[in-house]
């Protein structure tokens, strides 16, 4: 699917700025000032795949945190399909997180007592949806990735890159607008990550927006688009030629 004209995210001006120190040093004016963004301006549009690169400690994991609502710039504006994220509370940041992001993470976060139906269904618990169609949903997410033969299992019955698509498939059970996935392939062999990536790729051209954080060049080649920080600045934006 081609990427579309219409922004889902619009960062302006992001800043984010940490104080490191005790309470003590805090009251003297002591202490270290760590500037994790400075001044990160950028667009993703709707139907995009992007990848962002970085040394640890430059600013990508924190930029991750702020895309999916889990923390707040310190100064500067978040736009996420047109809300205004930046003067959220946590009540409001919880909705918009649960509406609009699927999460994907390194080591998968799975509940490891629980089949994979189950682990699926769990973020429509926190939307109130009932049983019946919280199973029903959980299961065709299951059968999207190619788990629907799978869906008993615990996450000790499957193989990692399973684990992983069992991820996926809670990420995307919610119908949202925006996936982000932070080292999705960091826990997995190559074969298992160029597999994780290709879903990932089918899911893009579906139509779904794809964010994901990797420290991996070859990862990264999969994305239409990288942006690369240091020292938390935006220092690269590349798009791809398309052939």
């Amino acid at each position: 699917m081609a990427v579309s004209d219409r922004v889902l995210i619009q960062a302006r001006n992001m800043c984010k700025t940490y104080w490191m120190g005790t309470p003590a040093q805090h009251r003297a004016g002591e202490g270290q000032t760590v500037h994790a963004l400075r001044d990160v301006s950028l667009d993703i549009a709707e139907g995009d795949f992007v990848a962002i690169m970085g040394a640890s400690g430059s600013g990508k994991s924190t930029l991750m945190n702020i895309l999916g609502c889990l923390d707040l710039p310190t100064s500067g504006t978040y736009h996420l399909a047109s809300e205004a994220v930046e003067g959220m509370g946590q009540d409001q940041l919880a909705s918009v997180r649960n509406r609009r992001i699927g999460f994907v993470f390194q080591q998968f976060n799975l509940l490891p007592r629980t089949s994979a139906l189950e682990n699926v269904e769990l973020p429509m618990v926190y939307s109130g949806i009932k049983s019946a169609a919280r199973r029903a949903r959980a299961a065709q997410a299951l059968q999207r990735v190619g788990l629907g033969e799978r869906m008993g299992h615990t996450p000790a019955e499957l193989s990692g890159g399973q684990q992983q698509r069992v991820a996926i498939a809670r990420a995307l059970v919610n119908q949202p607008q925006l996936i982000l996935a932070d080292e999705p392939t960091g826990a997995l062999d190559s074969q298992t990550s160029e597999d994780i990536m290709q879903l990932l790729t089918e899911l893009n051209q579906q139509g779904m927006t794809v964010v994901l954080v990797t420290h991996e060049a070859d990862i990264a080649e999969w994305a239409r688009r990288k942006l690369v920080f240091k020292d938390g600045q935006l220092v690269q934006d590349v798009v791809k030629a398309t052939a």
